[in-house]
């Protein structure tokens, strides 16, 4: 008998349950939720709480702070894709008179914008947003503290101007362009701006005693596009899903993909710890592993979403205090455990439907001077460039129909890959990015630049 590959197997789901067992003890949360996806559906839900026979289920509400701040992400990647606006344009295209109008679409979706982390006081997460009913009034006098474009600064007021753009662009509420747009086609019928029964309260717990707090749950008004919503396991399960394979109605795939690749430059900090930001997702390095998605918390309340795009298998955590569990560490672990103990089954391997016969001339090994590199043609229709020793630079490249190729990753992204001919038509060597690539090392008969010695390879004697 065999195992249904939608199921986990025992020994799995009992190591689920543990991990969010220590966390919700260790950390002292009165609640914490959890789910995990796998293959894009929801394969496992736990829940630990401290109150007796009152486990929340993957339909109760708990606040996910700035993971909203994908949500927003979403809905102006999907304006971009419309033609609406460009990554590149400056705010002050679309949205006019702000004060903070020089940075980029793009700046402000990855926190290079050069804003402040928080608006100015009372403390936005703890007040009302009436108190901050204006674009100004959520940045200041003086909303810039770095130069645009320079370094990754988490900043919430710039989602807040995102929100606003998003108004701008469709001429309705931030919150009806989401549910119109995300939440009805993905069917998140249990995320809204505002709690809906049953929902989790918010507490603080007291850093030296094991007593309760409970939290104010504020409006945040202008603010909402950087941290109102609330959500559940079972529709972040949902949304987790959707961020690793796209859905055409909402998002394409490779949208998505830029919006999980890089867009801040790292400090040094980041660096070593293997954390970056891309358009509106968090991206960090764990246990050998990818992992993009995003945390959040506002008082009473931690969240995270962690998908592990390679393996297929996304956590949820969400837990209501202000501060205890780690939920990114809890997360990321879930994510590790059924990777680790039930491996990703690959597709079978299947072979190429048709290919071009000058394509298929190209395969093989090849030489860029010294370094030995293969190219291999794939069943889905790329190029493959990677060096044999396994180690340098690598890339995929997607043919343009001209016999000519662009690179899609890494060193040579947008980089194009040329096979040069002789006069008889046979393949001379190849040029990528002005870089040749002939088929023995600094072949005498390809134009390698600065020649071939003419007395040829040697000893020393």
């Amino acid at each position: 008998m065999t195992t249904p590959q939608e199921e986990l197997l025992p020994a799995t789901r009992r190591a689920l349950l543990h991990r969010i067992a220590v966390a919700q003890a260790e950390g002292r949360a009165p609640s914490l939720v959890a789910t995990v996806v796998r293959d894009g559906r929801a394969v496992w839900h736990g829940a630990r709480t401290s109150v007796e026979g009152h486990g929340p289920d993957e339909t109760v509400q708990y606040r996910i702070g700035s993971i909203t701040k994908t949500f927003t992400a979403v809905l102006v990647m999907r304006l971009r894709d419309e033609g609406l606006l460009g990554l590149g344009d400056p705010l002050e295209k679309h949205l006019p008179g702000t004060g903070a109008g020089e940075a980029t679409i793009a700046e402000l979706l990855a926190h290079t914008g050069g804003l402040a982390a928080e608006a100015p006081s009372p403390w936005w997460e703890r007040t009302s947003g009436s108190l901050r009913p204006e674009l100004s009034d959520v940045l200041g006098e003086q909303p810039f503290l770095h130069p645009v474009g320079r370094r990754h600064h988490y900043s919430n007021p710039g989602y807040t101007l995102l929100g606003a753009l998003v108004e701008e662009l469709r001429g309705t509420s931030w919150e009806e362009a989401l549910r119109r747009e995300v939440l009805d086609p993905l069917g998140l019928d249990r995320t809204s701006v505002r709690p809906r029964f049953p929902h989790a309260g918010g507490w603080a717990v007291h850093p030296w005693a094991d007593v309760l707090l409970p939290e104010p749950a504020e409006d945040l008004g202008r603010m909402a596009p950087a941290g109102q919503l609330w959500s559940t396991t079972g529709d972040l399960a949902r949304f987790a899903a959707f961020l690793s394979r796209g859905d055409e109605r909402v998002l394409s795939s490779e949208s998505l993909q830029e919006m999980r690749t890089p867009s801040a430059p790292a400090e040094a900090v980041d660096v070593v710890s293997g954390d970056a930001y891309g358009l509106g997702l968090q991206i960090q390095h764990r246990h050998g592993r990818l992992l993009v998605g995003h945390s959040g918390s506002l008082p009473g309340f931690l969240a995270n979403v962690s998908i592990g795009v390679e393996d297929d298998v996304a956590a949820v955590v969400l837990a209501n205090c202000t501060s205890g569990p780690l939920v990114s560490a809890v997360a990321a672990d879930l994510v590790r455990i059924v990777a680790e103990a039930e491996p990703r089954i690959p597709a079978p391997w299947t072979p190429m439907r048709e290919v071009e016969p000058a394509a298929l001339e190209l395969t093989g090994p090849w030489y860029w001077g010294t370094y030995a590199f293969a190219l291999r043609l794939t069943a889905d229709g790329l190029a493959s460039l990677e060096p044999l020793s396994g180690n340098g630079r690598r890339s995929r490249f997607r043919p343009n129909g001209d016999g000519t190729w662009t690179g899609l990753e890494g060193y040579y992204a947008g980089e194009l890959l040329t096979a040069v001919r002789r006069p008889d038509g046979s393949v001379s060597h190849l040029d990528l990015g002005s870089f040749v690539f002939t088929r023995k090392p600094y072949d005498e008969t390809a134009p390698v630049p600065g020649g071939v010695d003419p007395e040829g390879w040697r000893g020393i004697g």
